[in-house]
């Protein structure tokens, strides 16, 4: 029997294990049952929380719904922190490593403050064809690939179909990418939608999405920090940064975390 904790960030929910002890090895199809809103407990991914390998406090390993590891997730990391709190006591400011670099995370109450990886890749208004139709976007690398589309309204967008074209779109393969829709909301606030890798469907929120669209609405409507970002879930999180010509440091994200239920599972 496997234990588990189940949580959501701003609606992004996830399965939590304490694997510090390193018994628990879990295949591909075991990640897709344990994900399965039908016949599992439910989740958009499962969070290991693991012994470091060097001078940081933990390591994290997330895997996607449909089994595949990634290399970061910003929603998934906020539960992580308050995990470690209540597992393994840690408080405060707490450090893990995982493949994107090593994040850190300040916990206040239901709130965890993430001191992000220094996004890469910022490249603006590329035109990408699609279904006919030549598409201007943007991209940033906020610790896994993201393409940002402002839109007139999000509502309208049929985020499925629309999100699943430019993921799999050849321009970047091999991994794909994640893809965010985002309306002005006022001078420093905007709505997000995302089609979220690995999930392949839209989701309440992606953290590292919420940290890209941010960013690039900052750099394109030549704004400041911080920028509120309404989660489709409801819940709205906060993107620090500094900007100096486009290279962006010091990149926070502020949001929840909340713990659902716990259980034990087979697997």
């Amino acid at each position: 029997m496997l234990r588990f904790t189940k949580m959501n960030g701003a609606g992004n929910d996830f399965v939590l294990i304490d694997n510090r002890g390193g018994g628990v090895h879990l295949n591909r199809s075991q990640i897709v049952l344990l994900c399965d809103r039908h016949r599992g407990i439910g989740a958009d991914g499962v969070l290991l929380l693991e012994k470091a390998s060097n001078h940081v406090d933990f390591r994290m390993r997330y895997f996607n719904a449909d089994g595949g590891e990634a290399e970061m997730c910003g929603n998934g990391a906020r539960c992580f922190a308050r995990f470690a709190n209540k597992v393994a006591g840690a408080e405060g400011k707490i450090s893990f490593e995982t493949p994107a670099g090593v994040i850190s995370a300040e916990l206040a109450g239901d709130l965890v403050t993430l001191q992000m990886t220094e996004p890469t890749d910022l490249r603006l208004n590329i035109t990408l064809p699609v279904a006919n139709e030549d598409k201007s976007v943007h991209f940033i690398n906020s610790g896994v690939p993201h393409v940002v589309i402002p839109v007139s309204r999000i509502d309208d967008v049929d985020v499925r179909r629309e999100g699943s074209a430019i993921r799999y779109h050849k321009m970047f393969l091999p991994k794909g990418t994640n893809v965010n829709f985002i309306e002005k909301r006022g001078p420093k606030k905007i709505a997000v939608r995302t089609y979220e890798r690995g999930v392949e469907g839209e989701t309440l929120a992606c953290g590292t999405g919420v940290v890209a669209s941010g960013l690039i609405f900052a750099v394109t409507e030549n704004t400041g920090s911080p920028i509120i970002v309404i989660a489709r879930g409801g819940d709205e999180l906060q993107v620090g940064f500094e900007n100096i010509d486009n290279q962006f440091r010091n990149v926070t994200l502020t949001g929840p975390a909340e713990f659902v239920f716990e259980g034990t599972v087979e697997v």
